[in-house]
């Protein structure tokens, strides 16, 4: 048996391309849907973005955009916002299809800053950054990592584990299908834009 689940993150409150994503998963009639965190940031459609997500069944971890909105929202903010966000876990642990599944913003074992940069400015794999990951994910007792956070698209077999970022939505124009217990991914591009695999190079390696 194949299980299919789509993969979403850092959605920055940005309902356009997210609701452009899980249309993508109907069609192609996903089972499961995931989001890497990152509900927050950028823009003021956070609302609208979390009914989508909600509509849709979607499991959704916390990101460091969306501690800090809770940080700074004030009382008079909308309630059911704070009340979602809150209630988001830092990780995800699963099993599907007898395949070991960990889900983190930016890199186990539950950070929000930080992450796993594997590609230089042309979306290229960095072999140093590679093999640095190979060894910090030596210990990793599980078959698939599902990230976020650093604005980068990759599906990577690093030692024993599948590390997989779908990117952001917004700024990355991309979202994933994960097929287990295959470990394969389908990459689409969303907004009718070309997929960035690097979005904001010299932000992360400055």
């Amino acid at each position: 048996m194949t299980t299919t689940v789509g993969l979403i993150s850092d959605v920055h409150s940005s309902p356009g391309p997210l609701g452009q994503a899980l249309e993508i998963f109907r069609r192609e009639n996903v089972d499961e849907i995931i989001c890497a965190g990152d509900i927050a940031g950028y823009y003021d459609t956070l609302l609208p973005t979390i009914e989508l997500l909600t509509s849709a069944n979607c499991q959704v971890i916390v990101g460091n955009h969306d501690q800090s909105w809770l940080q700074k929202a004030s009382l008079e903010g909308d309630q059911s916002t704070r009340n979602y966000l809150r209630t988001l876990p830092q990780t995800l642990d699963l099993t599907i299809e007898q395949k070991r599944v960990f889900v983190v913003h930016a890199n186990p074992p539950s950070e929000q800053h930080g992450g796993i940069k594997l590609l230089d400015q042309q979306g290229q794999i960095i072999e140093q950054q590679r093999d640095v990951w190979h060894q910090n994910l030596s210990d990793f007792d599980y078959d698939v990592l599902i990230v976020g956070h650093t604005h980068q698209v990759y599906a990577e077999q690093l030692g024993g584990v599948f590390v997989v970022n779908p990117g952001s939505s917004v700024f990355n124009h991309s979202c994933m299908i994960l097929s287990l217990p295959d470990l394969s991914v389908k990459l689409y591009a969303l907004g009718n834009q070309n997929i960035v695999k690097c979005w904001n190079f010299s932000m992360l390696y400055s």
